[in-house]
């Protein structure tokens, strides 16, 4: 089966990036700022929310529904591991070329623009995500202001004063290294291709909690195989069983095996609750 088609568009960075943090809380995790999700949400049921995501998930009772919201606007556990693996295998960022594939809150490409990083792109399925959550928190934590990059360590979440200092700006070069893209995957890959803006494919693919349903398995495979420079590395972070939607990291390890592109090992089992994992993909043959 073949997701859904959702349009690709990419997001352009206001002149005035400070403007996107008007009225919003930010919170600290591992050192990261984020946005505070109850505000995004009684700002989204304000009418922020053009594709109407919030009402839809709220009526349904679901985090996910299929084609229309697909999670962005939750922080999910296997972000964190992910967020630790990279810290613990010491995963070299600098001068990387860097997709947050699924990105909703952009964590992850934020450690990976904090990590020095020459590009970060970030790429949900909704554009509601991305105007109202990934691109505050990416211009948030490039203020001069922000937290330095912890070792992922600290869960502990405080609330710094939500009005921050005015004098802080944008640290020099931080945003014009990043893009940032809505829509699905076969139609951000298609874009990027065929877009007159120069494009190098990425040495760091990360995504995290994207495989929950095997009808998506098809779109994500090769997204992946479109994108990834041919001796990049993706870091796929996944609960073992995703119930009620049917995916997980057994079904997903057997799909990329049968379509023989890609090797997949897995670097690290998390064992608290339900089983997670972090799974690496490189290229079978890197020539």
């Amino acid at each position: 089966k073949k997701a859904c088609f959702k349009a690709a568009k990419e997001h352009n960075i206001p002149e005035d990036p400070n403007k996107i943090l008007v009225n919003k809380v930010m919170e600290t995790v591992s050192d990261l700022y984020y946005i505070n999700m109850p505000v995004v949400e009684m700002m989204c049921s304000d009418g922020a929310d053009g594709e109407g995501i919030l009402s839809k998930s709220v009526s349904s009772h679901s985090d996910l529904i299929p084609g229309v919201y697909e999670g962005g606007l939750k922080v999910w556990e296997c972000t964190f591991d992910l967020m630790d693996y990279l810290a613990e295998a010491e995963i070299e960022f600098t001068n990387k070329t860097v997709l947050d594939l699924g990105c909703g809150s952009g964590l992850l490409g934020i450690v990976a623009l904090r990590g020095k990083a020459g590009k970060v792109h970030f790429q949900d399925y909704n554009s509601t995500v991305i105007d109202e959550i990934t691109l505050p928190n990416v211009v948030a934590n490039c203020r001069n202001d922000s937290p330095s990059l912890g070792s992922g360590d600290d869960r502990k979440t405080s609330k710094p004063p939500s009005k921050r200092p005015k004098k802080a700006q944008c640290l020099p070069n931080m945003l014009t290294k990043c893009r940032f893209f809505s829509g699905g995957w076969s139609e951000v890959s298609q874009l990027l291709l065929s877009s007159s803006k120069p494009f190098s494919k990425y040495d760091i693919i990360l995504t995290s909690e994207t495989i929950y349903n095997t009808d998506y398995y098809s779109a994500l495979h090769d997204a992946l195989a479109q994108l990834l420079d041919k001796k990049g590395r993706v870091y796929l972070a996944s609960k073992v069983h995703y119930f009620g939607v049917g995916g997980g990291i057994y079904l997903f390890e057997k799909f990329v095996e049968e379509r023989n592109v890609f090797r997949t090992s897995v670097v690290k089992i998390i064992d608290k609750g339900l089983q997670r994992y972090i799974m690496e993909m490189a290229f079978k043959d890197p020539s």
